[in-house]
């Protein structure tokens, strides 16, 4: 495959394919940062790669001449053409034109022999949650998750307690996975042209998950946690078990007074397995 704005813009015109603001589609194209995210996230023959969007195929291929098989999946058909020439010296690649988040994906790996099973993706922002949450609720046995996102996003997913971006998505996810930023990329290496920069954020599946009596009571808890920041947890859990709470909350020297930006994820844990 080529790797060039030129070419690109060339397959746009051929295949009359016009970039959809509703998909969020910044395509990136630039050689050396794709393979950078390729070496990043440890890709070998016994690894089965699951990629959300595509796009003209440009970490697609890279991503298949490393996985054992590559399985995409795109929302927009008009790609069709374009991902058929691109990937066409490739047969370890399936493309699957369908909503990801409508897709049964346990139903589609199924015929597939791997002993690793990774998710590698440029993600738009509005799609990210609902994306990776999609794994934690449907039980899909993914090792890592290797999305590139805006770099605002991804530091909120690997923010830690006490910082302006923890957040309850932050406690919610690093319960499953260990977070960690693999890279920062330019805004200059994607077309169109983002107004931000972006980075490429790790979720590494915990060895040792927390273990919850009900995980959506957890999730519950962690999002009324923060539903007004600078409140404190007095005023955010109106709806619980104060008293409850408060007497967990001293083991770990807090007490209703403290706000949820303070607190681990050990502590949202042990509140909601006593609720």
């Amino acid at each position: 495959m080529e790797y060039s704005i030129t070419k690109f813009k060339q397959n746009m015109e051929k295949y009359k394919f016009n970039l959809k603001k509703m998909y969020g589609q910044n395509f990136i194209m630039d050689e050396n940062t794709i393979n950078n995210i390729v070496y990043g996230s440890n890709i070998d023959k016994d690894t089965l790669v699951i990629e959300i969007g595509p796009g003209a195929g440009s970490l697609t291929y890279k991503l298949a001449l490393v996985a054992k098989n590559v399985i995409c999946y795109e929302i927009d058909t008009t790609l069709k053409e374009m991902l058929k020439e691109n990937l066409s010296d490739l047969n370890n690649v399936e493309i699957i034109f369908k909503d990801f988040l409508k897709v049964n994906v346990l139903n589609d790996i199924k015929k597939y022999d791997y002993k690793k099973l990774f998710v590698v993706a440029n993600l738009p922002y509005y799609i990210t949650t609902p994306i990776i949450v999609k794994f934690i609720e449907e039980d899909i046995p993914v090792d890592k998750i290797v999305v590139m996102v805006q770099k605002e996003v991804g530091n909120r997913f690997k923010a830690k307690p006490n910082t302006k971006e923890y957040n309850s998505l932050s406690v919610y996810l690093n319960c499953y996975f260990d977070v960690k930023k693999i890279l920062d990329i330019s805004k200059n290496v994607f077309i169109p042209k983002p107004n931000v920069d972006s980075i490429v954020v790790e979720f590494a599946k915990k060895n040792n998950i927390y273990k919850l009596k009900d995980s959506n009571l957890f999730l519950n808890l962690v999002k009324d946690s923060f539903t007004q920041k600078r409140k404190n947890l007095r005023n955010n859990l109106k709806g619980y078990n104060l008293t409850k709470i408060e007497e967990i909350l001293k083991k770990y020297n807090f007490d209703l007074n403290a706000r949820a930006e303070q607190l681990s994820i050990d502590i949202f844990v042990d509140i909601a397995n006593n609720l």
